[in-house]
């Protein structure tokens, strides 16, 4: 009998900057895919509105598991914006 491996998917944390200047925090499987259907405006309502867009993938973490990853998202997004540039400015993003 064949055992089964799996290897479990990546899933990311994500901090786009947005047009207007504003930080949208997010979490994924698929970094690349969601950048694009947040830039198509198909994305999260907060990114929808074209005074937002483009938006610029700023950093990102990578995690082993959709838990971890949806920790991040809700602990960034529950900061002032005073606390998320210095997050950012700690893991080496300058804005």
């Amino acid at each position: 009998m064949a055992t089964k491996t799996t290897t479990s998917k990546p899933y990311y944390f994500y901090v786009l900057l947005c047009a207007d200047n504003t930080l949208y925090g997010g979490f994924t499987d698929n970094l690349q895919r969601r950048l694009a259907t947040h830039n198509a405006g198909k994305g999260a309502k907060y990114t929808r509105p074209k005074t937002r867009r483009p938006l610029q993938l700023i950093y990102h973490e990578v995690f082993s598991d959709k838990s971890s990853a949806l920790k991040a998202e809700y602990a960034f997004k529950h900061q002032t914006r005073a606390a998320k540039l210095k997050y950012l400015a700690v893991h080496n993003v300058k804005i």
